[in-house]
Order: structure tokens, then sequence, then C-alpha cells
């Protein structure tokens, strides 16, 4: 491969990347992830904060595939990016349910008149206890090729 050639792969992949961001960042604030988080916490002078936190994580999660981060193994260091991720991305599904009004009609539909609190509680277990499936159990998951 020449060194045009490289720098041409080089500025493909940037701007693809930047194009793919971006897309994400603008459907985050689409949805309106960062208010609602801050309308819930009562914190609505951290709004800065919280989308700060998003777009460096963004950053750090983007170079994370391109450079071989390490990162110590403490236990509790681990567990708590598995608690600000899950906590994140379950903001982020909550916000995306909330804004196409999937809660009220999936209510109306099954007929939940009371306990709605607890549905929401039950999928939220549900999905973490498949993803403690998924990566305590050893073997569970094997890739294929």
């Amino acid at each position: 491969m020449t060194i045009l050639q490289s720098i041409a792969v080089i500025f493909i992949g940037l701007a693809s990347g930047m194009v793919v961001s971006g897309a994400v960042f603008a459907f985050i604030a689409a949805i309106g992830v960062v208010p609602r988080m801050a309308k819930r916490t009562a914190t609505p002078e951290c709004i800065v904060i919280y989308e700060e936190a998003i777009i460096w994580g963004g950053i750090f999660g983007a170079s994370a595939m391109i450079i071989d981060w390490r990162l110590p193994s403490w236990p509790v260091a681990a567990g708590l990016v598995g608690i600000f991720g899950g906590v994140f991305f379950g903001v982020l599904a909550m916000s995306l349910a909330e804004t196409l009004d999937v809660l009220p009609i999936l209510s109306k539909r099954l007929a939940i008149k009371e306990g709605v609190f607890w549905f929401v509680l039950a999928i939220a277990m549900g999905k973490m206890a498949g993803s403690l499936l998924y990566f305590i159990v050893s073997g569970f998951y094997t890739p294929q090729g």
C-alpha cells in the first residue's frame, strides 16, 4: 500500500467514524436522555457535566477500538465501570421507550392497570440475569469463525 493510499484510508476511516459518532450523539440528544436524567435526579445544573461525560465516554470507547487500552483489573473498578455502563444503557433504553410511548401502549395492550413499576423491574432483572450468565458462566458463548 502506498503512502497516498494509506492517507486516503486513514481519512475515510476518520470521516466515517465522525459521521457515525455524530449520528449517535444526535440520536442521544433527540430522545432527550440528558434533560430527562437531570430532571429525574433533580440536578439541572449538571447538564453540561452529563453531556461532557457522554462525549468523553464516546471518545474513550472509540479509541479503545483502535488502541489496546489496559486498565488495572481491580474488581471494584470493574464493578464500577459495569454499573456506570449499565446505568447509561438503562437510561438510554428507558428514554427511547418513553419517547416512543412503549410503556403506556404495552400496559394498555396487556391490560396492566397497576404495578408498571414491577413490570419494568422484572424486565431489568431479566436483562441483568442474562448479562450475568453471559459474563460469568465460562463457555456460555463461544464466538464462531
